[in-house]
């Protein structure tokens, strides 16, 4: 007990909080709010970070594969093995010079 007053008020008796309560209130709630927003910020960061570093990731092995795919055409391509395969397989050749034409407008 404290010197007079009753450890808890009468069962009948209406309770009201004071102005300072409930700014310390409000702002606790403000508080616990922003505490969230901040947790779920920094998470959310986090996990697209990570996802930015998969992506260049997936982009670098992309340019390595373009790179080496470009290699391969150039190799497929090149005129020394087209004209290799162009007598190998279907027995063409230059012509002779007697053999060539020329046309005329």
């Amino acid at each position: 007990m404290l010197k007079g007053r009753a450890l808890f008020p009468a069962i009948g008796a209406r309770w009201r909080p004071s102005g300072q309560l409930l700014l310390v209130i409000g702002l606790l709630l403000l508080l616990l709010g922003t505490a969230l927003a901040v947790i779920t910020s920094a998470h959310l960061t986090r996990e697209q970070y990570a996802r930015l570093q998969r992506l260049e990731q997936e982009a670098d092995q992309l340019q390595t594969e373009w790179g080496q795919l470009l290699l391969e055409e150039s190799a497929w391509s090149s005129p020394a093995r087209i004209e290799k395969l162009a007598g190998e397989r279907l027995d063409m050749r230059l012509p002779d010079v007697n053999e060539a034409e020329v046309i005329r407008p």
